[in-house]
C-alpha cells in the first residue's frame, strides 16, 4: 500500500481509537464532517450519498444489492471503518443502519452551504505590510519543512528547527538522544521516504497524542486540523473565529509551515499547501515540499534549489542510478538505499545493490518505499519511453485481436492487461527478493475454524472469509481454514444465518 493511501488508514484508525462521546461533538463541526468523508474509502463515501437524503433507516440486505460479488471485501472494509467511526448505527433488530444524526444533518448542511458563516473560516482582506501571496506562502512553507527534514538527515543548518518541532520529533520516535543533540531512528529512516501528506500526518497524529500534555481539547485541535483542509490556500483567515486552543496551535503549526502568521499578536493568518492538502489525495505531492507545492500552485517563479530535482533520477537495467541533482537533502535520502560512487557538481553517481537494500531493510525502509521513491522522482525521459513502451504493447495486442469488432473495446482490454513500467523489471523484482530474503517466515494472529460436518459447509464460510478479505490460510483436506481477528465475527455471523438456516 502506498504512503499516500496509508496515511489515510493511520488518520481513520486514530479517529477510531477516539471515545464515542468524542466522537460526536468532532460531528458538530461541518469542516470536520467533510475532512472526515474525504478520508474514508470510495464505497464508505458511496454509501454515506446514498443514506444523507433518504429519511428511513436502510436495510442491511440492500447493501449487499448496491454491492457486486467480487467486491466483497471493499464493502466489509467500508462497513468496519463507518462503525468503529459511529457513522452509521444499527437499530434495535439489527436490520436496519442509518446515518449518526448529528453528521448527517452537518454534512448535509455543509454540501447544500446551509452552515454557520465561520464553519470554514472568516476571511479577511490582508492588512500585511508585506505583500503575501502564493510565491511567499510557498517559499515560506518549503523553507520550514525541509528545514526539518535536512536537520533529521544532519545536513549542518544555519537555523535548527524550533524546541517543540524537536520534542515532537524526539516523543514519535523519529530521533532519540538529548536537547538538539538527537540522531535519527530506524522510524526516522521510513519516515524520510513517505511522501509529504504522511509525513505531515506522522507529527499531526504525535501531536494529537500529546494534547493531554499541553492542556489541549482534542476536539479544538482536530477541528481546526480539519478545518486547514477545506481553507482556500492564498487567503486570510481572521483568528476571531477560533478557540483559545486553536489560537495557541498556531504558533506550532508555523514551526510546521503548515500556517503562516506575521506574529503571535497579528490578528489573521494564511494557511499554505501543506496544510490545504492534508485531506486530499497526496500522489501530486512529492518528498521535496517545495517542487510539490510549484506544481500545485501553478507558481510561474524562479524554481528554488529543490525544485529543480523533479525527475531527476535515471535508473539503469544494470543497477547503476544517475541523479541530476547538488541538493544535499536529495542525496542523504539516496544514500539510505544506494551505494553512492561519484559526486558531480550538479549529478550523482550510485549503485543499487544487495547489501544498500538489506541496509534500508534494517532500518525499516521496505522494498515498495524504495521503489515508490524511485518512481515519483523519475526523470521524464524514463516516463515518456516508458509509454511508448507501453502504447506499442497496446497497439500490438489491440491489432491482434481479431475477435473483436470494435477497436475501442480491444485497446480498452489491452491497455488493462498492461500497466506503465518506469523503473527497470529486472531491478523491481529484484529489490522485492532481496526484501523477501528478509521475510521467509511471517506470523499472524487470527482464529482458526475446523470441525465442519461436510465439506459443502467448510467451503461456503471459507468463500465467504475469502470473498471480504479476512482469508489468511485454508486447507481443503483438513476442512480448516484461518481468518483475521477483523473477520471472525463477520464469519461467525455468516455462518449463524446461512448455515443453521439449512
Amino acid at each position: 500500500m502506498s504512503s499516500s493511501n496509508s496515511f489515510k488508514f493511520t488518520v481513520i484508525e486514530h479517529l477510531e481509537g477516539l471515545p464515542n462521546t468524542i466522537q460526536s461533538r468532532l460531528y458538530e463541526a461541518p469542516a470536520t464532517c467533510l475532512s472526515i468523508f474525504r478520508l474514508l474509502p470510495p464505497i464508505a463515501k458511496f454509501y454515506i450519498m446514498t443514506m444523507l437524503f433518504y429519511e428511513k433507516p436502510v436495510a442491511l440486505r440492500d447493501l449487499d444489492k448496491w454491492c457486486k460479488p467480487n467486491a466483497r471485501v471493499y464493502q466489509f472494509e467500508a462497513l468496519k471503518r463507518m462503525k468503529a467511526l459511529h457513522l452509521i448505527e444499527d437499530d434495535n433488530s439489527g436490520q436496519f443502519i442509518r446515518l449518526h444524526p448529528i453528521f448527517r444533518k452537518n454534512f448535509r448542511d455543509c454540501l447544500t452551504g446551509s452552515q454557520t458563516s465561520d464553519a470554514f473560516g472568516i476571511l479577511t482582506s490582508s492588512g500585511e505590510n508585506q505583500k503575501i501571496d502564493l510565491k511567499f506562502l510557498h517559499s515560506f512553507a518549503s523553507t520550514k519543512w525541509e528545514t526539518i527534514l535536512h536537520f533529521m538527515v544532519g545536513t549542518e543548518l544555519s537555523t535548527t528547527p524550533s524546541r517543540s518541532v524537536l520534542s515532537l520529533l524526539k516523543s514519535g520516535g523519529l530521533m532519540e538522544g538529548s536537547g538538539r543533540d538527537l540522531k535519527i531512528t530506524n522510524e526516522g529512516f521510513q519516515f524520510l521516504l513517505q511522501d509529504i501528506n504522511a509525513q505531515i500526518w506522522t507529527l499531526l497524529l504525535q501531536y494529537l497524542n500529546l494534547t493531554q500534555e499541553l492542556n489541549m481539547d482534542p476536539v479544538d485541535v482536530l477541528n481546526f486540523i480539519f478545518m486547514l483542509g477545506s481553507l482556500e490556500l492564498g487567503k486570510s483567515y481572521s483568528v476571531a473565529a477560533l478557540s483559545d486552543t486553536q489560537i495557541k496551535m498556531l504558533t506550532d503549526l508555523k514551526d510546521y509551515g503548515l500556517v503562516y502568521q506575521r506574529s503571535e499578536s497579528s490578528k489573521r493568518f494564511y494557511p499554505t499547501r501543506l496544510a490545504t492538502t492534508l485531506t486530499s489525495d497526496s500522489n501530486s505531492l512529492q518528498n521535496t515540499p517545495s517542487m510539490a507545492i510549484d506544481k500545485a500552485n501553478n507558481v510561474q517563479d524562479e524554481p528554488s534549489e529543490t525544485s529543480k530535482q523533479a525527475g531527476s533520477i535515471i535508473l539503469e537495467t544494470n543497477f547503476k542510478l544517475y541523479s541530476y541533482t547538488n541538493s544535499p537533502l536529495e542525496i542523504a535520502i539516496l544514500n539510505l538505499f544506494v551505494q553512492m560512487k561519484t559526486r558531480f557538481s550538479n549529478m550523482v553517481l550510485g549503485q543499487i545493490t544487495r547489501e544498500s537494500i538489506r541496509n534500508a531493510l534494517y532500518n525499516g525502509i521496505t522494498a515498495e518505499q524504495i521503489i515508490k521513491f524511485l518512481e515519483t522522482h523519475a526523470h521524464p525521459q524514463m516516463r515518456m519511453l516508458a509509454q511508448e513502451k507501453l502504447d506499442k504493447k497496446i497497439e500490438f495486442d489491440a491489432s491482434n485481436n481479431i475477435n473483436t469488432a470494435i477497436s475501442g473495446e480491444s485497446a480498452a482490454a489491452a491497455a488493462s492487461q498492461h500497466k506503465l513500467e518506469i523503473l527497470p523489471p529486472n531491478v523491481v523484482d529484484q529489490i522485492k527478493l532481496w526484501q523477501l530474503e528478509l521475510d521467509r517466515i511471517q506470523t499472524f494472529e487470527g482464529f482458526l475454524f475446523k470441525e465442519f460436518s461436510n465439506q459443502k459447509e467448510f467451503e461456503i464460510l471459507r468463500n465467504y472469509a475469502s470473498e471480504i478479505g479476512v482469508l489468511i490460510w485454508s486447507d481443503n483436506t483438513q476442512k480448516k481454514f484461518f481468518v483475521t481477528p477483523e473477520g471472525v465475527r463477520q464469519v461467525s455471523d455468516f455462518a449463524n444465518r446461512k448455515i443453521q438456516r439449512r
